[in-house]
């Protein structure tokens, strides 16, 4: 009897690489000639939220080029950003927060099953907590899946990962 061979579809981030990208986009916000003197702050709650605080909308604006040029680098999907409303903080700045995606939503890992079986294939799709498990007798019919979801990930609105191929 063959044996059953399966994937998890997870959506996660590594926190060294978001504490090093951060860390990167406070040390270019600090030596920037635009940005230098403008009390710009960025702060990393745990693996929560991204606080950005500056003068004006603009230095705002740079600051997100910054920090998504940085994640680009460090091969963090700039998709685990989900930005608030810009708000006003003291002393006439603006304050935006950029709260970080972690583990599918339960709508997502709906959508996600609901376009596995759409697809046909010889597989099951099961959701365990705040991720997708996905088994089969066919590693093809796995890797096709996994293509699928790679060409749909545009409309997930969240970074996929594919774990624990076995």
């Amino acid at each position: 009897m063959a044996k059953d061979c399966s994937f998890d579809i997870v959506s996660e981030f590594d926190k060294q690489e978001l504490l090093n990208a951060v860390d990167q986009v406070k040390r270019e916000v600090s030596s920037r000639f635009d940005l230098k003197d403008s009390g710009s702050e960025i702060d990393l709650d745990g693996d929560k939220t991204i606080t950005v605080t500056t003068s004006d909308d603009m230095k705002l604006r740079n600051i997100y080029d910054i920090l998504q040029s940085k994640f680009a680098k460090r091969n963090l999907s700039i998709k685990i950003l989900d930005a608030q409303p810009v708000e006003n903080a003291l002393g006439g700045k603006v304050k935006q927060v950029y709260k970080l995606k972690k583990g599918l939503t339960q709508e997502l890992a709906k959508k996600i099953v609901s376009d596995i079986k759409d697809s046909k294939k010889k597989v099951q799709a099961s959701i365990q907590g705040d991720q997708v498990r996905v088994s089969g007798k066919d590693k093809d019919d796995l890797q096709d899946i996994i293509k699928l979801l790679r060409s749909k990930e545009d409309k997930y609105d969240y970074p996929l990962q594919f774990t624990n191929y076995r």
